[in-house]
């Protein structure tokens, strides 16, 4: 697969404007990259933006926090696919993980798969706050419940992707779902790194400069 195409151009910052949006769609045109990743705000003008192309509209469910109701969650869901949203990125409930109700967290995962109604389904572990047993446990899961991904980070915690984590993922998942990366991928170092252990998809807000 060409490098392009395994880039999520990403932009999820409060303060992003209509006009920086903007930006983000003709990159993403420019470089036929996989998707741009946004807000669900911001989905009815990418799917404008970028209609005809072949970049997909990805957007974040739940973000950052993952602490939201399932219902919520899945609505938005639902939302964001009546707006054109052709990728969902979910977060899990981290603290129902954290404290082992298992059912709880894939409930809220099948809740989001099912609102998506078919559209790719990526799941935000956020492994800077998970133990290496809550991180497999957490992929086995998403695996349970149809997810076509599993996801490292937010970007928006105390830290990003590792190469070890990836790795991690890939061996939990066992050929069920892809792996995402995201969260402090810079360098064309770092997504090269990402993708030798296993990453099938980079989150990065620095796509065009990966390119470079």
């Amino acid at each position: 697969m060409e490098k392009n195409k395994y880039i999520d151009h990403t932009l999820l910052k409060a303060d992003a404007k209509q006009s920086d949006i903007e930006t983000l769609c003709t990159e993403a045109k420019q470089y036929h990259f996989a998707s741009v990743c946004v807000n669900t705000y911001w989905v009815p003008l990418c799917t404008k933006l970028l209609e005809g192309s072949d970049v997909n509209v990805c957007c974040v469910v739940g973000f950052p926090l993952g602490a939201m109701s399932t219902k919520a969650k899945a609505f938005e869901t639902k939302q964001a696919r009546a707006d054109g949203a052709q990728e969902i990125d979910m977060v899990i409930n981290v603290g129902e993980l954290k404290a082992g109700h298992d059912q709880a967290v894939l409930e809220d995962i099948q809740a989001v798969v099912e609102a998506a109604q078919g559209a790719c389904v990526k799941v935000i572990l956020e492994n800077c706050l998970l133990t290496k047993e809550e991180i497999i446990r957490a992929c086995q899961l998403c695996v349970q419940a149809k997810a076509d991904f599993v996801k490292t980070s937010t970007g928006f915690s105390t830290s990003g992707a590792t190469v070890e984590d990836v790795r991690l993922m890939k061996e939990s998942v066992q050929g069920h779902c892809k792996v995402k990366a995201a969260g402090g991928i810079r360098s064309a170092q770092d997504m090269e790194a990402m993708i030798a252990a296993g990453a099938d998809r980079i989150g990065t807000s620095a796509g065009p400069k990966l390119m470079k």
